[in-house]
């Protein structure tokens, strides 16, 4: 990508700023003539595809729409992919709704290939939602390349709003955040829990995270985040503290080098 965002520093100070300017700079960035040339051949094509092993079969195709959920490391998993697809979700034993991680229902529900599903891949509303979706994902990879708490509190902001807002219950919604790497990071740190955490039982874990948001946040129902000022709290939290632990190491290193240079 030719356009870099402009990230001035870490912490709130970064954030407020890229809050603050990021239409002008999500305009300016869609604008990559690679990124245009790669959206504009989805948007030209996907009506072709009629089943996932068409969309299996255009590479090009199935890199826009894995990138639109955040899946693009799973490019190679040709058989893992076709499956989470055909299965659908409406099945309780679909491969996606056994993963833990929500992107994957999300992923097969965009384009109905599913038992008894309608396929989307016509529907030129909904392939438009997907593109920029997959340009959102860019831009927000783009960002976490300048400073990476940044990508993760854009893409919890705009994920917890998805979770939110689904039917499932408060565990597994608390399931997805503890499956999903950058929503766990945003909550671990701001809730001021070890990476370990995830080194004991499954269930332990949530019960560690409910517990902790509840004293920190008010409430253990992800739902509630869909509040704008909890939302707005849990990304200052995470920031601030993820801001905090920066610094300490930084003081830590500049500590340990200057004891060096005394012997």
């Amino acid at each position: 990508m030719s356009y870099q965002p402009i990230i001035p520093s870490n912490g709130i100070v970064g954030w407020n700023f890229l809050q603050a300017t990021y239409d002008k700079q999500f305009e300016t960035f869609t604008k990559d003539v690679v990124l245009q040339r790669e959206t504009d051949y989805f948007i030209e094509n996907i009506g072709n595809v009629k089943s996932a092993e068409d969309l299996m079969a255009d590479r090009r195709l199935l890199s826009v729409a894995l990138d639109a959920f955040g899946l693009g490391e799973d490019m190679y998993k040709k058989a893992y992919i076709e499956k989470i697809l055909t299965d659908g979700t409406a099945a309780d034993d679909a491969l996606a709704n056994v993963l833990g991680d929500d992107r994957y229902v999300q992923f097969s529900d965009a384009f109905g290939f599913g038992p008894g599903d309608t396929v989307k891949t016509g529907s030129v509303e909904d392939m438009a939602d997907l593109v920029f979706t997959n340009k959102v994902q860019a831009f927000e990879e783009a960002v976490g390349e300048q400073e990476a708490s940044m990508r993760v509190a854009l893409y919890g902001q705009r994920e917890l709003a998805n979770l939110a807002g689904d039917e499932t219950s408060i565990n597994t919604q608390w399931f997805n955040v503890m499956g999903q790497v950058a929503l766990r990071e945003l909550f671990e740190v701001a809730l001021g829990l070890p990476e370990s955490l995830g080194s004991i039982d499954l269930d332990q874990q949530l019960e560690i995270f409910k517990s902790r948001s509840e004293s920190v946040f008010g409430t253990d129902n992800i739902s509630d985040f869909s509040d704008p000022k909890l939302m707005k709290k849990l990304i200052v939290t995470y920031l601030a503290r993820d801001q905090l632990s920066s610094f300490n190491a930084s003081q830590s290193s500049g500590a340990t080098a200057l004891m060096l240079l005394r012997y």
